[in-house]
């Protein structure tokens, strides 16, 4: 049975990615300091490069996806965003380098922040990165060490644009919404909802890590994304419909960011060429998921 490592598997993208690992056939091992649904937790810091190249070299798996990441923009500890998105992937890589056979696939998720405020209607992996705040730059600092490995070890970069689904944590703005609903909130403190954001359903970005891994594409960035931009302000009113109120949005400046993206959209284009691969969820179908998962969860 082949082995997957997946790093971040704790995580809300992690269990949708073990649950689509274990689907093909893959013993799956998970990385972190948290338990997981794989077949196997192994505790490990990434910034520990001991610690990393031990697990590695237990595990030496066929193919790699690395998701553990800091990937709160709001996190405090700006230096944090580089120990661990920047020299915790270098342990990884370094580790899977050492190895007396690499795997096969290594995916490793970057993030379209890193394009920052481009001023093009739809982005493609054409476009100049900018970031605008620390989660982005360690992103993009992490993609061009990254890329320093090309020649040794198939990997292939991901640049996935904004996802929600069910169980994501609500420190997160989609399902902070949600959530509010659920509970029958009468009001909801909010920063900016006057931004535009494309928004994929997290089953359908785990689809296309899977059909990169299994179409062999490496050496290159690829954006993950559903093609379309919606604006904050209609996802508030598409979870109002399904929850059959209105609720009462107060804006807090303490919530609304500096350097805000006012609106981000992203090409697929070169994800289906290469894969094939088209999106099975729409935003709407999305929303009820997670309204219905919220329920459940009361």
């Amino acid at each position: 049975m082949p082995i997957a490592l997946v790093t971040g598997a704790s995580g809300f993208t992690g269990q949708y990615m073990v649950e689509a690992l274990e689907n093909q056939g893959f013993q799956v091992v998970g990385l972190g300091n948290h338990p997981t649904a794989a077949d196997q937790t192994l505790a490990c810091d990434l910034t520990d490069a001991a610690a990393v190249k031990e697990c590695v070299e237990r595990v030496k798996p066929n193919w790699v996806i690395h998701l553990a990441a800091l990937s709160f923009v709001g996190h405090e500890d700006q230096r944090a965003f580089y120990d661990v998105n920047v020299f915790g992937t270098l342990n990884l890589l370094q580790a899977l380098a050492e190895l007396n056979t690499p795997p096969d696939r290594i995916l490793v998720a970057s993030s379209a922040n890193v394009y920052g405020t481009p001023d093009v209607g739809v982005i493609d992996e054409s476009a100049c990165p900018a970031p605008v705040n620390h989660y982005a730059c360690s992103k993009l600092a992490m993609e061009h060490m990254v890329a320093n490995w090309f020649e040794r070890l198939p990997i292939v970069i991901t640049r996935p644009f904004n996802y929600t689904g069910p169980h994501q944590h609500t420190r997160f703005l989609v399902p902070k919404i949600v959530d509010h609903f659920a509970r029958q909130s009468s009001t909801i403190e909010l920063g900016n909802i006057d931004v535009s954001r494309d928004f994929s359903d997290v089953r359908d970005v785990v689809r296309a890590y899977m059909a990169l891994l299994e179409a062999d594409i490496k050496g290159t960035v690829v954006n993950i994304s559903s093609g379309t931009d919606t604006a904050l302000r209609t996802i508030i009113e598409k979870v109002g419909a399904l929850a059959g109120y209105e609720i009462d949005i107060q804006v807090n400046p303490a919530f609304v960011r500096k350097n805000e993206i006012p609106r981000l959209c992203g090409s697929n284009q070169q994800l289906k060429k290469l894969t094939g691969w088209e999106p099975r969820y729409n935003l709407d179908t999305t929303l009820m998921d997670m309204l219905e998962a919220t329920h459940r969860c009361e």
